[in-house]
């Protein structure tokens, strides 16, 4: 009898146990955010991700009267910080803010530290990114189609000003070699800023830009714009064709910037932060933020994140398996 009354009341203790638990966890999900949020950036600070992290996360943070730390943790291409972010703790207190770098690098590096699909989860789609291809004034080509013309006849010659393998920037060029059949010498950079430069010094050949940060040269002259990557011609150059437009509708490529938090993380609190994540995408100084910018934002819902998340990460494998990118 003692022996079966040790055993009840082991099953009790157990039973109180779990539902202390429960309930633990319950609390913690209906309280969140009761402390601090950190997002990391795995990027150096002032750059184009980290702008978005700041616009829309420090709203998101305002409105629920909560403090938000962005984090700038640059290191291999990005993979530093991500791969923190798939360790973390999967209690919605570590937001990642990123780009393509999070669907691709785990099939460029042998050792990336996460698998995009099962490791990480997309909250909030933070902005979609324009880009620009431009080239050299004394480029003769005046259109894309143009100077696919010149690089059919030079194969290998010209250069590519590559500021980073699996970038947002890489990939949409790859894409356009790969729709135009044309090849150029990758040259590598860290970052768009130096290449932009040798651009400019007619040391590049070519490059694709983002949007933001070729306007003044394009204004200036200094570089010469051919189309625009984008799925939609931009209020700031209407006469530029967009790639599509250019013959080229293969090589559209719109690559978005998304908050992800640990796979793990109870989907009370991701709907949480998806829904505090989309109300901040429409905060008029957010908008007028992220347009000065131009990065548009775009609230979504969970589900088209996810769908979206997929198909951008089997797109862009193709791409990376088709491109001759060496993994590193």
């Amino acid at each position: 009898m003692s022996r079966i009354k040790t055993a009840l009341g082991f099953a009790v203790s157990v039973a109180l146990g779990v539902a202390m638990l429960l309930a633990n966890a319950a609390q913690a999900q209906s309280n969140y955010p009761n402390r601090p949020i950190r997002i990391v950036v795995p990027y150096p600070a002032g750059g184009i991700v980290d702008i978005v992290a700041r616009a829309v996360t420090e709203q998101v943070g305002r409105d629920w009267k909560q403090t938000v730390v962005v984090e700038a943790r640059p290191g291999g291409n990005s993979n530093i910080g991500t791969a923190a972010v798939a360790r973390s703790e999967p209690d919605g207190y570590t937001w990642l803010v990123t780009g393509p770098a999070a669907l691709v690098n785990p099939t460029l590096y042998k050792d990336a530290g996460w698998d995009a699909l099962k490791d990480l989860k997309c909250v909030g789609l933070a902005v979609w990114n324009q880009s620009v291809a431009v080239v050299h004034p004394s480029m003769p080509a005046k259109t894309i189609a143009e100077f696919v013309e010149i690089a059919h006849k030079k194969p290998g010659e010209l250069n590519f000003g590559n500021p980073g393998t699996g970038s947002s920037i890489d990939l949409s060029a790859q894409k356009l070699f790969q729709a135009a059949n044309i090849k150029l010498t990758n040259v590598g950079y860290k970052g768009q800023p130096q290449a932009l430069i040798d651009l400019m010094t007619n040391l590049m050949h070519f490059e694709i830009v983002s949007l933001e940060l070729a306007l003044p040269h394009i204004k200036a002259g200094s570089v010469k714009p051919l189309a625009v990557m984008t799925d939609k011609r931009v209020a700031d150059l209407p006469d530029l064709p967009t790639i599509a437009e250019a013959g080229f509708p293969e090589a559209t490529y719109v690559p978005w910037y998304g908050i992800y938090v640990q796979a793990g993380t109870p989907d009370a609190i991701v709907a949480k932060i998806n829904d505090g994540i989309n109300k901040a995408l429409q905060n008029p100084e957010v908008q007028r933020q992220l347009a000065v910018a131009n990065i548009p934002g775009k609230p979504m819902a969970l589900v088209d994140l996810a769908a979206l998340m997929k198909t951008d990460h089997e797109k862009l494998t193709k791409v990376i398996a088709t491109s001759g990118m060496a993994l590193q």
